[in-house]
């Protein structure tokens, strides 16, 4: 039997090169997506595709008992990736807004993943896989409702792989920086959602952030394409002992040995001067 792999957000970007790169290599793929006609889209490329909506518990547990009773109750790995980003100051953050940006990033993915892992505890194996961030530990300004759901991606994650010790099951994060995908034009829509940029005191910021957001092409130093990311999730995959993280891009490895390094008031310089937006 093939492995198994069951990926959210496939309808582009990441999801989406990940979903057809390990069909490519032979596993079995169940690509997920919230739109129907995405669905129909990952369906006519030769995807074994479902629909699967992370801010509703019912479409969630459904498309989990449908890949298992198409796969005789068993499933190899989990990829958690679906999700978005919600800029603005934090002080301009409204409790609905945090709790949308938490509904699909976090709650969601531990739903998901708890109705998974009874069927790996049966088979005494398997993978969960978490898309975190370079955000998910090197905090940046105008990003805090992003900021906070990666960084509790990642506690939960830790916590997850020391209760999972000695199950068969691994737990990994991958750590992407800047990816090419369609992070920004959602981006921009959530930002329009919930932020009032005219009675903002950082009205004159989130222009600049508006100018980063419609930006074609690359907006910052270092971008790689979503196969860079297909690569870390093939090692978290394929390793006998998969690593608890897989960093991607040179902001994050850069970041994460100078959170190491540096003192806090020193690593604050270079995050603000990272995530200014001028």
């Amino acid at each position: 039997m093939k492995k198994s792999v069951l990926i959210t957000g496939c309808s582009s970007g990441i999801g989406y090169s990940v979903a057809h790169g390990l069909q490519a290599r032979g596993y079995r793929v169940f690509a997920t997506a919230r739109k129907a006609e995405d669905v129909a889209t990952l369906q006519a490329e030769g995807l074994e595709s479902l629909q699967l909506d992370l801010n509703d518990s019912t479409s969630i547990s459904q498309a989990v008992e449908e890949v298992l009773t198409r796969n005789n109750g068993q499933l190899y790995a989990l990829f958690n990736n679906g999700g978005y980003g919600l800029p603005g100051a934090v002080e301009d953050l409204s409790r609905d807004a945090l709790r949308a940006q938490f509904e699909t990033n976090f709650f969601s993915w531990v739903e998901l993943t708890n109705l998974v892992l009874p069927a790996m505890r049966k088979q005494g194996y398997g993978r969960i896989i978490q898309n975190s961030s370079v955000l998910g530990f090197a905090a940046m300004p105008f990003r805090g409702a992003y900021n906070a759901s990666k960084f509790a991606i990642e506690g939960w994650s830790d916590t997850l792989r020391l209760e999972l010790r000695g199950s068969g099951i691994f737990v990994s994060l991958v750590e992407p920086g800047p990816i090419s995908t369609k992070f920004r034009s959602n981006a921009m829509k959530a930002f329009e959602q919930y932020i009032d940029v005219e009675k903002s005191i950082h009205r004159e910021r989130y222009l600049a952030i508006l100018n980063r957001l419609n930006k074609q092409g690359p907006a910052v130093p270092f971008t790689l394409p979503p196969g860079a990311v297909l690569k870390k999730v093939i090692r978290a995959l394929e390793a006998k002992t998969p690593q608890a993280r897989h960093y991607v891009t040179i902001p994050t490895h850069l970041f994460g040995l100078l959170k190491r390094i540096l003192p806090t008031s020193m690593l604050d310089d270079l995050l603000a001067k990272a995530g200014s937006d001028h």
